[in-house]
């Protein structure tokens, strides 16, 4: 599994909103100057989380963007499948894809089943809140 730009660009973004939104409405060109991602990028970026409800937008002087929520309710792991869709190690274990007809003789299906629960268990841990820059320093990030 690769978390791809988008999803990378995407946390990057709402990192950004939750440390400076204090001011109001925050402009995509100014997130994108101060991340240094393309702006038509970000749009397609930004799009979705809106779409997804992470977001709202506000057109218009003294528009951009806000979080709908306080950065301690935005959980990593939910952002992430978001962006990338679900987060299965294998294609076999992705929702909604049909059983494997060797899953009761499949040596390997546990080791799958439990990197993707450590993985899922680590995304889970963290919200927005925790990797802003105020609390960055407070958070660890070990297993």
């Amino acid at each position: 599994m690769i978390i791809s730009t988008k999803g990378r660009y995407a946390l990057r973004f709402l990192i950004d909103l939750a440390e400076y939104q204090a001011d109001g409405y925050v402009p995509l060109k100014d997130v994108a100057m101060r991340q240094d991602i393309s702006e038509k990028y970000l749009e397609i970026v930004v799009k979705e989380m809106v779409k997804g409800g992470l977001l709202t937008a506000m057109r218009g002087k003294g528009g951009g963007y806000r979080l709908n929520r306080s950065p301690e309710e935005y959980n990593i792991k939910s952002v992430i499948e978001l962006m990338e869709g679900p987060l299965a190690s294998v294609v076999c274990l992705e929702p909604g894809k049909e059983a494997c007809p060797r899953k009761e003789d499949c040596r390997t299906l546990p080791l799958w089943q439990g990197l993707d629960q450590v993985i899922s268990d680590y995304l889970t841990r963290f919200t927005l809140a925790d990797l802003c820059c105020h609390n960055y320093n407070n958070t660890s990030f070990d297993s």
